[in-house]
C-alpha cells in the first residue's frame, strides 16, 4: 500500500474530511463570490428600510411635503416590501431565482434613481413603492439560492452571514443616513440617500449575471392568482395601519382595517384549501407549514425580531427627540449592539451540535437579560437620559443574544424543507420576520410614545425603561417557543 493510499484510508477511518481538490476549491470560491453579491442585495434592501428616516426633515423642507405625504414616503417602501414577499418567493420558483433576483435589483435600482431625482413628493412616493416591490422580488430568492446551492457547514455559515447582514443593515441605515444628509454633497441635501443605491445596484446586476446559477427549478410551480389576491389584501389590511397608525393616531378606519385582517386571513386559508383540493399549487402549501421545526422557528424569530425592531425604533426616538442628539451619534450609539450581533452570528457554529436547540432558548434569555439591564440602567440614570457606563456592555449582551438566536433559527427553519418547497418556506420566513419588525415598531413604539409624556430627558429615559422591560418579556416568549423545535434533526452545520 503506497503512502497516498494509506493517507486516504487513515482519513476515512478517522472520519475527517478529505483534503479539498482543485475542483471543490474553485466551486467554493465561486459560491463565496455569489454569496457576496446576494448579501450586498440584502444589505441594500435593509438599509433602505431605515436610511430615509434620517432624511425626512430635509425632504419636508426641500419638497414642501405635507405630513401625510412624508409618512407615505417613509412607509410606502415597507408596505410594498412586506406585502409582496410571499409573491416574490413564488415568482422565483416559477420563473427562476436568478431571473427574479436580477429583475428585483434592476427594479430597485431604477426606482432609487427616480427617488433621488424626484421633483415632488408624489413622484417620490411612487418611486418608494416601486423600490419596495423590487426588494420583495429580490429577498426571497437569496434565501432559496443559499438553501439550494450551499451544503453543510457552508450553508450554516451563509445563513449566519445572512442573519448578521439583516440585523446590521437596520442599524447601519441610521448612521449612513445621518452622514449622507450631513455631508450635503454638492448641495444635494437628502438625494444621495437614494442615489447611493444606483452604482451599487449596477455592480450587483453585472455580478449577478456572471455569478448566479441559471435555469428554472425542475418542477416549476404555477401562480395561485386567487391566493395572491387574498393574501395581498390580508397583509395590506394588517400592515398599512401598523405602519401608519402612530402618526395618524389610530383613526377608526385603521382600527376597522386591523380587525378586518382576521376574517380576510380566514378567507385566504379557505382559498388555499380549495386550490389544494383541486390539485393546484397553493401560494402557501400546507405541507410547508407542517415541516418539522418551520412554524416554531418562524414564531420564535417573530418574537425576537419584533423586540429588536421595537427597541431600535424606541431608543432612536429617545436619543433624537428625548435627548436632542444628532442622527449620526444616535446611529453610533448602536455600535456595540451591531458588534454583538456579528459576533453571535459568526460563532454559533462552534457550539456542539447537541446543544443547538437549547442554545436558541438560552440566547433568548441572554437577550432578555440585556434588555432588563438596559431598563434598570436607564431608570437609575434617568436624570441624564444617556444611561450609565454599563449601557454599551448591555447592548453588546443583547446583540450577542440576537446573533445566537437569528442565525440558528434561520438554519433550523430550512433543515427539513424539501428542495421543491424551499421558495415557499423562504417566503414564509422572510414575511414573518418583516411583519414582526412592523408589528414590533407599532406595539413597542406605542408603549414608548405613550409613556414619554413631555419628551424631557427624564421622561424619555423612563419610557425607554418601561419599553425595554416589555421587550425582554417578548424575548423570553420566543425562548419558550423555541423549546418546541424538534429535538432530533439533522445537523445544522454538516
Amino acid at each position: 500500500m503506497n503512502e497516498t493510499t494509506q493517507n486516504r484510508v487513515a482519513t476515512a477511518e478517522s472520519g475527517a474530511k478529505p483534503p479539498p481538490t482543485l475542483e471543490t476549491a474553485a466551486h467554493d470560491r465561486h459560491n463565496n463570490r455569489m454569496l457576496v453579491v446576494m448579501l450586498g442585495a440584502v444589505f441594500m434592501a435593509l438599509l433602505d428600510s431605515t436610511i430615509v428616516n434620517i432624511a425626512t426633515p430635509t425632504i419636508r423642507t426641500d419638497l414642501h411635503t405635507s405630513g401625510s405625504a412624508l409618512q407615505l414616503i417613509v412607509s410606502g417602501y415597507t408596505i410594498a416590501y412586506a406585502t409582496l414577499l410571499v409573491t416574490g418567493a413564488r415568482l422565483g420558483a416559477r420563473n427562476g431565482f436568478r431571473a427574479m433576483f436580477l429583475f428585483g435589483i434592476i427594479t430597485f435600482t431604477a426606482a432609487s434613481l427616480a427617488c433621488g431625482l424626484a421633483p415632488n413628493s408624489a413622484v417620490l412616493i411612487g418611486a418608494r413603492l416601486v423600490q419596495g416591490i423590487g426588494a420583495a422580488m429580490t429577498m426571497p430568492q437569496i434565501y432559496s439560492l443559499i438553501q439550494l446551492h450551499f451544503e453543510g457547514a457552508a450553508r450554516a455559515r451563509a445563513l449566519s452571514l445572512y442573519a448578521a447582514t439583516i440585523s446590521l443593515g437596520v442599524v447601519v441605515g441610521q448612521v449612513a443616513g445621518g452622514l449622507l444628509v450631513s455631508a450635503d454633497l454638492f448641495g444635494s441635501g437628502w438625494r444621495p440617500v437614494f442615489l447611493i443605491n444606483v452604482p451599487i445596484g449596477v455592480v450587483l446586476v453585472f455580478a449577478g449575471v456572471r455569478l448566479l446559477p441559471q435555469g428554472k427549478p425542475a418542477d416549476s410551480k404555477g401562480l395561485d392568482v386567487l391566493g395572491l389576491i387574498t393574501l395581498t389584501m390580508t397583509l395590506l389590511l394588517l400592515v398599512i395601519p401598523l405602519v401608519m397608525g402612530h402618526e395618524r393616531r389610530w383613526p377608526l378606519w385603521m382600527q376597522i382595517s386591523l380587525v378586518a385582517s382576521v376574517p380576510m386571513l380566514v378567507v385566504f386559508t379557505l382559498v388555499e384549501r380549495a386550490v389544494a383540493r383541486r390539485g393546484g399549487e397553493p401560494l402557501v402549501p400546507g405541507r410547508v407549514l407542517k415541516t418539522p421545526g418551520l412554524v416554531p422557528a418562524a414564531t420564535a424569530m417573530f418574537f425576537a425580531m419584533a423586540g429588536y425592531a421595537g427597541f431600535l425604533f424606541s431608543f432612536s426616538q429617545h436619543m433624537q427627540s428625548g435627548l436632542g442628539e444628532s442622527a449620526t451619534r444616535t446611529g453610533l450609539t448602536f455600535a456595540p449592539l451591531a458588534l454583538g450581533v456579528a459576533t453571535g452570528s459568526l460563532t454559533w457554529q462552534k457550539v456542539p451540535e447537541r446543544l443547538h436547540r437549547p442554545l436558541i432558548a438560552t440566547a433568548c434569555a441572554v437577550a432578555a437579560l440585556g434588555y432588563v439591564g438596559i431598563g434598570f440602567d436607564m431608570r437609575s440614570t434617568s436624570w441624564s437620559g444617556h444611561g450609565g457606563f454599563a449601557l454599551p456592555l448591555l447592548q453588546l449582551v443583547v446583540g450577542i443574544g440576537m446573533g445566537y438566536i437569528t442565525s440558528p433559527l434561520l438554519t433550523v427553519s430550512l433543515a427539513k424543507v424539501e428542495p421543491a418547497d424551499v421558495a415557499d418556506a423562504s417566503g414564509v420566513m422572510t414575511t414573518s420576520a418583516q411583519i414582526a419588525q412592523v408589528l414590533g415598531i407599532a406595539v413597542y413604539g406605542s408603549v414608548y410614545l405613550g409613556a414619554v409624556g413631555n419628551h424631557s430627558a427624564n421622561a424619555s429615559a423612563h419610557a425607554i425603561s418601561v419599553t425595554a422591560m416589555l421587550v425582554a418579556g417578548g424575548a423570553l416568549a420566543g425562548g419558550l417557543v423555541s423549546l418546541k423545535l424538534p429535538s432530533k434533526h439533522r445537523s445544522l452545520v454538516r
